[in-house]
């Protein structure tokens, strides 16, 4: 039984350690990237690239609809960022729905009454530029392009982190 107990120890702290390595390798930006080059579509059509962003405070966010911890930050980028930064002519928020038609995500975003702007990358196109798996993501860019700050998963400490992050560089002037 001893000898079962430590077998069932050691491969929960082996799981643990490769869930660790797994997810540090997910990522493929770390801090101090620049933005990758990429291009998506509003769910209407219309066109944002990354060349529009420079000279802005950037947070993209990658999501799913079927995602929950996607769908437990998602009201919080709203309610929280959304709505305070909407009109800072310095500040962009980029939600990017990873891998799914955009049928489904505008009935999502219909449904949940948002306001924040959504995009499409049904190819995982864009998201491949980022990161190889797992979702959410947030990626925070300062006005040069560079990452400052990354995140996956949500944890409401993280968050409140990235909020204060955006705060404090769109208080630094150009």
């Amino acid at each position: 039984m001893k000898k079962l107990l430590s077998l069932l120890i050691v491969a929960l702290i082996m799981q643990t350690a490769y869930s660790q390595t797994d997810k540090d390798t997910a990522n493929l930006l770390k801090v101090g990237s620049d933005i990758p080059e990429f291009t998506v579509k509003t769910l209407d059509g219309k066109t944002l690239s990354s060349d529009d962003l420079y000279g802005k405070v950037v947070l993209i966010n990658f999501f799913a609809t079927w995602c929950r911890p996607c769908n437990q930050e998602l009201p919080l980028v709203e309610k929280d960022i959304w709505a305070k930064y909407k009109d800072n002519k310095d500040f962009v928020l980029v939600i990017i729905d990873r891998a799914e038609k955009a049928e489904v995500v505008k009935a999502f975003v219909e449904k949940k009454k948002w306001t924040m702007p959504f995009y499409l990358d049904e190819k995982k196109e864009v998201y491949s530029k980022f990161a190889t798996r797992f979702i959410p993501r947030n990626y925070l860019f300062d006005r040069e392009g560079t990452l400052v700050l990354n995140s996956m998963g949500f944890k409401k400490e993280e968050f409140e982190v990235l909020k204060k992050e955006i705060d404090d560089l769109l208080k630094k002037q150009h």
